[in-house]
Parts: structure tokens; sequence; C-alpha cells
């Protein structure tokens, strides 16, 4: 059987779900009994079939009702044990170092390369180093201050995984950003794990280097790869999500892969997307109510 979640917050009416079934059979798809998950949030509706069911019903409800976010997948392991999340744009509203730039001044120049890779126009090890290359002699102790003062949570995030993981799984941040920002971030939200890469400093200032092996779009569908193989846990157990080009790999290798907010080069390979709701759509998707969410 396949679910097909719509989700609202504080917006979800009768009549959206019955124009959603509507969508359905007009594809000749047979849409079975609906249910809330929280009344005026999210709703399910039943669909019945499999495989190939499942793509025509994501593809009759893509932009179906306006405003709805849209989560259409197997009812079996639905609820996933294992999230794996991109930071930057994604668990938090800042591209990190775009924000680090500014301090150096040139936001507008990096922010534009960032957009670049971000959309998939250039390869994202380059437009790291060219980006990274900006700051050389800047002062490290701008790190922790953009950190403090730019560097929020974006809305949901920390009742994402603190749930998840109340409820057993495991969680993952894994970034194309520094550990610098993505250490505390980890810390803040509650994930277990975090991947990311680690900023040159020489002196007391940053030196223009990235250090190590960079923490690109592959990097972080083997980390996706490798914590899931460690927990022995199905590629249909893990639910990951990001924004940009360079989350495609973990998002196609994950269960359910979805595009938060994201670009189109990344919509383009997401089993889903939300772009209307906060991160707390993802603990609807997983059938979760308001009620059992617990506060980050």
């Amino acid at each position: 059987m396949i679910i097909a979640t719509l989700i609202a917050a504080g917006r979800l009416d009768r009549d959206s779900i019955a124009q959603a079934a509507a969508c359905l059979e007009g594809s000749r798809l047979k849409p079975g009994a609906w249910r809330w998950i929280d009344e005026g949030d999210a709703a399910d509706i039943e669909i019945a079939g499999g495989a190939f069911e499942l793509a025509e019903a994501r593809a009759a409800l893509d932009a179906c009702i306006p405003g709805v976010d849209v989560v259409v997948q197997e009812a079996a392991l639905r609820e996933k044990k294992l999230l794996v999340a991109d930071m930057d744009s994604t668990m938090i509203g800042q591209e990190c170092i775009d924000e680090l730039a500014d301090y150096a001044g040139a936001k507008l120049a990096v922010a534009a390369i960032t957009e670049q890779a971000m959309r998939g126009a250039m390869d994202f090890a380059t437009a790291l180093r060219e980006r990274v290359a900006v700051l050389d002699g800047l002062d490290a102790e701008v790190i922790e201050r953009c950190r403090i003062e730019r560097v929020r949570a974006n809305p949901g995030a920390r009742a994402l995984v603190a749930t998840m993981r109340a409820r057993g799984a495991a969680t993952l941040l894994v970034t194309g950003g520094f550990t610098a920002f993505a250490e505390p971030v980890a810390t803040e939200l509650g994930f277990a794990e975090v991947r990311a890469n680690r900023l040159g400093i020489a002196g007391g200032r940053l030196n223009g280097s990235v250090e190590g092996p960079i923490v690109d779009g592959k990097a972080k569908c083997d980390a996706l790869v490798e914590v899931r193989d460690r927990l022995g846990l199905a590629a249909a157990d893990t639910l990951a999500v990001g924004d940009g080009a360079n989350d495609r790999a973990m998002v196609e290798a994950a269960g359910l892969g979805v595009a938060y907010r994201a670009k189109p080069a990344l919509i383009a390979v997401a089993d889903a997307r939300i772009d209307h709701n906060d991160l707390t759509a993802l603990l609807w998707a997983q059938g979760i109510a308001r009620r059992d969410w617990v506060d980050g």
C-alpha cells in the first residue's frame, strides 16, 4: 500500500484532501481511506498499488494543491531509523561560508560562487577552494563571532532531530561546510555524528586552504552508506534531506530523499519536496503526530 501525506500546518482542510483524491482518480489511481495525523495540519490518504503506482501518484500530486507539501511513499518502513541531513540552508538558515566572507568584505563574490555550486553549475570542490581562498588572512577568532551572531537553526530542526532520536533513530549531520560551525550546530540540534570540512589555520589566521579530504556530494553519500551499513539498516530505513546539487547522491541513496526549499538540481532527483512547511513536516511524513514530538 502507498501513503500520500498532505502537509499544510494550520491550513489543511477537507476540500484540499478531496482535491488530492480527485487528482489521484484523474490519473486512474484508487485512493482509499484518509485520516488526520493532526487535524488542520497533516493527513494521510491510502492508495492501492506498488512501485508503478508510487511513481504515478507522485506525478499526479506534484503541485496538485497550491501551498500544500505532499510526500508519497510505501506504507511499509515509513518511520525511518537513520536521519542524514545537510547543514547550510537545510538545518540552519544560512550559508556559513557566505556569512564568514562578509567579515572579509567579500560576501557578494563568495555568495555568487556558492549559488553556482548549489545549482550544480560548478564543481563543488573547485567552488569550495575558490571561496576559502578569499578568506586567507582572516582572524580565526572571527569564526566564533560569525557563528554566534549569524547562525540560526531553521524552524523545526530541533524537534525533528530530538523526536527521531527519542524514537531510536540514528542522526548524522553531513555538510560541505566546516567543522568550526558544524560541530557546535550538531551539539545544539542533537545530532549524534557530524562530518564536515576543516578550515586551514596558521598563526591564528585562516590560511585560505581546506585541510584533509573534501566533504563533497560523494563523501556525503558515502557517509550515509557507512552509517547505514554499520547499523545494519536497509536503504528503506533512511531519510536524507538537503537543498543543493551536492546533496543529490545522498538523497538518491536514501529510502526517502527530501529536497527542502531546494534548488532544481536536487528537486529533480528527490522523492519529495518541502517548500511550504518547516522541518517538522518530516515528522508528519513519517506518520508521527504532534503529541509525540519532542521539543529540541
